[in-house]
């Protein structure tokens, strides 16, 4: 009868679970004593199956109400009901989860009518179990009170449901931006005459003065791509144009590139006497908009014009969806791997690829705008997405094989990566997620700056192709090195159309 009595009460003995002690770990069974990590874990998901349970329990129809906005639930004795749940506990050893009331209880589980919880207790904890099992059994039935839990409920399904709509909502409030802005002034569409200048420089007609330096600012991650804007550099250099590769550190953020920007173009000025014409790709047109922008009274006389190159000046949706807040990605920490990549492996900031977001741009823009007297030209692509371009093998450095003799040459062969497979398959996602046109990383009317000559190719090129030519380039087509020449010979006369506008309203 003693065996069948402690049995019964062990079965009975309640096990109270509120938030604080939950958070205490004073009532959570220390299952896995032997070793504390796995009874960590076992104790955080205790937890956050009481809080869950909570959530469930707010949407079923509550027993009774009463006592200002407390619910009172009755309970009958395990002798009173029978009920099976409660006999397949005590038969198993296990304990009943009650809650027992207190006017300065705080926050407990909702318990309804035939809601039974088990959990395995520890030996030591028996006489407390005697304890409260009498209480129980001295009446019929127990009523329990308990605080109103539905806000914290709620909330928690609030918030899930608020990191899914983030998440599949992504972008598309922000693509295109700049474009709907009513104060925006409209874009002129030059891509026409860029055809032609393109048909000029192939048949050996070149127009780039060389009264004039050519300032390229590469884009983010260049410095690991050791080719980057090479091949232009010598194509400028055989037709005697004087030509930079700006050396900054292209994982560092904006107004950082933009303060060393700003050094190179008046270093590069005040030794040649010439003023500055820019080329930037990618970040590097970010970075270098950025210096014309904040610096602009100490520029004005240096600088003849820029060129945004497939450049994310409104932002980009690849770095928004990765960075942004409140989205499903941060239970896996997603910013802390980008983090950690940048970072750490990169030796790079965070901040460079923050700085691309459009949350980031708008508030950039807000401070900073390029000047109304500035020539700018907006170069905008769209990348193939048909299944040649897996294909495609991009050329991005060069190897060299060890010689065992001094009079024995290198050898040299091209390394290579699939860049054309990835940007077809990041514009394959731009275009079904969010129905925008891209060149893989930048959406077309993001790249385009608000009063600026644009041009749009009908040609099919991803954001790579610009400064990491091809192995299987087409001949009859221009390369990268014309694109960037007819870009900048179009700036030449925008600028040129600019200044004898401006002197014809002086007069």
């Amino acid at each position: 009868m003693e065996g069948s009595n402690n049995t019964t009460q062990e079965s009975r003995e309640p096990f109270v679970a509120n938030d604080s002690s939950l958070r205490n770990n004073r009532v959570i069974p220390q299952l896995l004593t032997s070793v504390p990590a796995l009874n960590d874990a076992a104790s955080y998901l205790s937890e956050t199956t009481s809080l869950f349970t909570r959530c469930f329990m707010d949407y079923s129809e509550p027993a009774s109400r009463g006592l200002g906005g407390q619910e009172m639930v009755t309970f009958g004795s395990a002798e009173s009901r029978g009920s099976p749940v409660l006999n397949t506990a005590s038969s198993s050893g296990s304990d009943l989860a009650v809650c027992k009331a207190s006017q300065s209880s705080v926050d407990v589980p909702l318990l309804h009518e035939g809601l039974s919880r088990t959990l395995s207790r520890k030996s030591s904890q028996s006489g407390n179990a005697a304890t409260n099992s009498e209480d129980l059994s001295e009446g019929s039935s127990a009523q329990v009170l308990s605080r109103n839990t539905s806000p914290n409920g709620i909330s928690i399904f609030q918030g899930l449901i608020e990191r899914v709509r983030r998440t599949v909502r992504g972008s598309a409030d922000d693509i295109g931006w700049l474009q709907r802005a009513s104060h925006m002034p409209p874009v002129d569409d030059q891509t026409d005459r860029f055809v032609e200048i393109i048909d000029d420089i192939r048949h050996g007609l070149h127009g780039l003065p060389n009264s004039m330096v050519y300032l390229l600012v590469p884009g983010l991650f260049s410095n690991h791509g050791p080719l980057y804007f090479v091949n232009t550099k010598t194509s400028f250099s055989k037709m005697g144009l004087t030509c930079h590769i700006a050396k900054i550190h292209s994982e560092a953020c904006v107004e950082k590139n933009a303060r060393e920007i700003k050094d190179y173009i008046e270093e590069i000025y005040w030794g040649s006497r010439k003023r500055v014409l820019l080329l930037g790709h990618s970040k590097g047109g970010v970075d270098a908009a950025a210096a014309l922008s904040m610096y602009w009274t100490d520029l004005k006389d240096k600088v003849g014009g820029l060129v945004l190159a497939q450049s994310p000046y409104g932002g980009s949706p690849i770095a928004s969806d990765i960075l942004r807040e409140g989205q499903l990605g941060d239970y896996v920490n997603i910013r802390k791997l980008m983090e950690t990549l940048i970072c750490k492996v990169i030796k790079g900031d965070l901040l460079a690829l923050e700085d691309l977001t459009y949350e980031r741009r708008k508030e950039f823009l807000s401070k900073y705008h390029l000047p109304r007297e500035l020539p700018v030209v907006s170069f905008r692509t769209e990348a193939s997405i048909s299944p040649a371009v897996l294909a495609t093998l991009s050329r991005v450095a060069h190897a060299e094989l060890p010689t065992f003799s001094a009079a024995q040459p290198a050898t040299t062969f091209p390394v290579v990566m699939p860049l054309g497979a990835v940007m077809a398959a990041c514009a394959q996602l731009l275009q079904i997620r969010y129905g925008e046109k891209s060149d893989g990383l930048v959406t077309c009317c993001d790249a385009e700056v608000p009063g600026s000559v644009v041009v749009r190719p009908k040609r099919k090129l991803d954001h790579a192709w610009m400064v990491y030519s091809e192995l299987n380039d087409n001949p009859t087509e221009a390369d990268a090195s014309q694109v960037c020449e007819a870009l900048l010979t179009l700036l030449v006369e925008v600028g040129q159309r600019r200044r004898h506008e401006l002197s014809n309203k002086d007069e």
